[in-house]
């Protein structure tokens, strides 16, 4: 005999398949074996690329043409910007000194959204990290910022 259709139980089934499909679909094998893991790597295409616009802590705007991420001088010494749409954060700890971290929170994978006064701000929860290395500020975060290899080539901040 099985047991009677419960409110509970709808909640518990919905709630495992919404943590277990996505850990599965992230943990799958494409199937593609002569597939790259490096994520940094640069398109090969010749193609030129379009610039983007990003907005920076202050409010200002900062265009990066042809490939980079941000101009270097949109990038204020001992703070940093996010890049949304990169889901990277690139700070300049002391001058011509840039990093680079991902903009994941290591605590519930929301994006940071500021930089300020020496930190990387998360605002679902409060969690924060150090322009500097990425490392746990304040908060709940369990890890630092994964880190993200920038290089400067001309006047702009690329992968490196």
């Amino acid at each position: 005999m099985t047991a009677p259709f419960s409110r509970r139980r709808a909640l518990t089934s919905a709630a495992t398949l919404g943590v277990s499909v996505p850990l599965l679909a992230a943990c799958g094998d494409d199937g593609d074996s002569t597939a790259s893991d490096d994520t940094t790597s640069q398109p090969t295409s010749s193609a030129p690329t379009s610039a983007t616009t990003t907005e920076t802590a202050d409010g200002a705007t900062s265009t990066a043409a042809a490939g980079g991420l941000v101009a270097a001088a949109d990038v204020p010494v001992g703070g940093g910007v996010v890049l949304d749409g990169e889901e990277l954060v690139v700070t300049q700890p002391t001058a011509g000194k840039f990093q680079g971290y991902s903009a994941v929170c290591t605590h519930q994978g929301c994006l940071v959204t500021s930089v300020a006064n020496g930190k990387i701000n998360c605002p679902c929860h409060g969690s924060s990290y150090n322009v500097a290395d990425g490392s746990v500020a304040g908060g709940p975060a369990p890890s630092p910022l994964s880190k993200v290899t920038l290089k400067v080539e001309g006047d702009q901040v690329v992968r490196g």
